[in-house]
């Protein structure tokens, strides 16, 4: 059971990328793409209608913070609790989760440190490889900034559930490479496949956004599903608001 809720930090984690507007060695290693016979879209053409899907550059910069209340659950575990996800411009995020019977579980990047801090190993900062993964996720405007963020290659269509998807690799300068499938006909992202690192090692994550909603203007995936190796994460968003009052000391570390 400790050993789950320490792996479900990294899970809620990515969550935290995904509500600030999607937001995981190698990364799992995708599906070989079909042949495809068709002319694919450009890199640019597939982040640009990304954005344009979400809401547009404009509705997506009106927003300087974020917070987000949900529950999460996982159905292998029988276990279930609450979150919050506080996110700022232009670089800082925190997760808090109440796990029922284990306790407060707070991941967070103030900008410059990464730490996290929960009943199993306490208080403790990332550094390296984690750090920089951290802060690229905790960047606010993230999908604006993608070109800059990773290198790109586009490998081809692929079936995300019932969905065609554009299916992306993108590998960072620091940090395990990730598979991102952006939908084919929404442009909207489905799913990201990942790395992350958790107090028991690497931990594949391969994350999918649903259930996609109007948020002042801009789409917000309300569901994400989280499969990692013998385990299911699935989060729900009650509520999502923007231009919240967040003091930065909210962010640091205690």
């Amino acid at each position: 059971m400790r050993r789950g809720f320490a792996i479900l930090l990294v899970g809620l984690f990515a969550v935290s990328m995904a509500a600030a507007q999607a937001t995981q060695a190698p990364a799992p290693a995708p599906t070989t793409a079909p042949a495809v016979t068709e002319t694919l879209p450009t890199i640019d053409q597939v982040l640009d209608k990304y954005v344009e899907a979400l809401g547009g550059k404009a509705a997506i910069q009106k927003a300087t913070s974020r917070v987000a209340k949900g529950t999460f659950e996982l159905p292998e575990m029988g276990a279930s609790g609450t979150l919050t996800i506080y996110a700022k411009a232009p670089n800082k995020t925190l997760v808090v989760v109440d796990v029922p019977g284990f306790g407060i579980i707070k991941q967070a990047f103030d900008g410059t440190i990464a730490w996290e801090d929960n009943p199993q190993s306490g208080l403790t900062e990332k550094s390296g490889a984690g750090l920089a993964t951290a802060k690229r996720d905790a960047t606010f405007y993230r999908e604006l900034e993608l070109k800059g963020l990773y290198k790109w290659e586009i490998k081809g269509k692929q079936k995300v559930g019932d969905q065609d998807a554009l299916m992306l690799v993108a590998t960072p300068d620091q940090g395990a490479v990730e598979t991102w499938y952006f939908d084919a006909t929404t442009g909207l992202l489905a799913r990201v496949d990942a790395e992350r690192e958790s107090p028991q090692g690497t931990a594949l994550i391969q994350s999918s956004f649903k259930d996609y909603r109007d948020v002042e203007g801009v789409k917000t995936p309300f569901r994400i599903e989280q499969a990692l190796p013998g385990m299911t994460i699935i989060t729900k968003l009650d509520e999502v608001k923007q231009n919240v009052d967040i003091p930065d000391s909210q962010f640091a570390k205690p």
